[in-house]
């Protein structure tokens, strides 16, 4: 008998001591939410979708509420969703005033003949469908107006220092479900001070997340723009192929990443067969799974 599996992460990046209890807590109930659908014989798909939205409406982290502001003060959004059995998957990237950018990047894969929109585009497809939107101020919070503020102090910001300081991260979620299908969903406010339109890994099949019943489901989190050069999800995949477990596939694909790119990051995985694995090169990736015998395991 199959036995359901969900992991999922709250962005890698150096969590300072003060706020490592409520990312905990964050992806301890995002985890919880996803098997209580699992559990009940539910879709990966469902699972991966509602844990997401759990991380999306908790202003901890940096996905929905809670987002980082880009360079002109908006907020905008990528996410993306994948199903392991049939290899559809939808994304949406640079979206505004949507508070669950992955459900609408499910509405793309669903709803459409499309697999990626953008922009004023995705917006527009949003409210045809009568997909709830809101206002960008109920995605703003306090700390983010205050760190968006300090940047714009500065002489110089890179990029870089995102994952190196104490800034917050990407969410993700991966799932196998009782009938063994494997599903990935990832979701982000992307990094502090972008350039507008600024599209990073989340929304990119094989990079932000990969899901194949054939070999794992993978969710990234990191700096996207190094993210992208390796294709980090699918190289995670490509490594189970090569018949790795889960958990070497993961450490791999981050030494990767690192010793290729210099690039910073992690990424949760779930194989074919319903092992985790994870791994990440930043100071610290919150994170919670909940294994096939029905264990909740928390950790940064």
């Amino acid at each position: 008998m199959i036995s359901p599996v969900i992991v999922v992460h709250g962005g890698a990046w150096d969590i300072p001591n003060e706020l490592v209890k409520g990312h905990l807590k964050g992806c301890r109930e995002a985890a919880l939410k996803g098997m209580e659908i699992l559990k009940r014989g539910g879709k990966a798909l469902d699972a991966v979708e509602s844990s997401v939205n759990s991380m999306e409406d908790n202003d901890v982290f940096d996905a929905g509420v809670g987002s980082f502001l880009n360079a002109e003060g908006e907020v905008e959004m990528d996410a993306i969703i994948m199903d392991g059995g049939t290899l559809e998957f939808g994304a949406v990237a640079a979206v505004k005033n949507i508070k669950n950018p992955i459900s609408l990047a499910r509405a793309v894969m669903e709803k459409t003949e499309h697999v990626m929109l953008v922009g004023e585009g995705a917006n527009k497809f949003a409210v045809k469908i009568g997909f709830k939107t809101c206002r960008t101020e109920d995605l703003i919070v306090r700390r983010e107006l205050e760190r968006f503020k300090e940047i714009k102090k500065k002489l110089k910001f890179e990029t870089r220092e995102v994952f190196t300081d104490e800034h917050l991260g990407t969410v993700g979620a991966v799932a196998m479900d009782l009938n063994g299908n494997l599903a990935a969903g990832t979701s982000t406010g992307g990094v502090p001070n972008k350039m507008p339109g600024r599209v990073g890994d989340t929304a990119i099949v094989g990079c932000g997340a990969y899901a194949d019943n054939c070999s794992g489901a993978v969710s990234t989190t990191g700096w996207g723009e190094s993210i992208m050069k390796v294709t980090l999800a699918k190289t995670t995949c490509m490594f189970l192929e090569e018949g790795f477990n889960a958990q070497e596939a993961a450490e791999k694909a981050v030494k990767h990443l690192e010793k290729r790119v210099g690039g910073y990051g992690g990424v949760i995985v779930v194989d074919s067969k319903g092992n985790i694995g994870l791994a990440y090169n930043t100071p610290r990736m919150a994170y919670a799974y909940i294994d096939g015998e029905g264990k909740l395991h928390l950790g940064v």
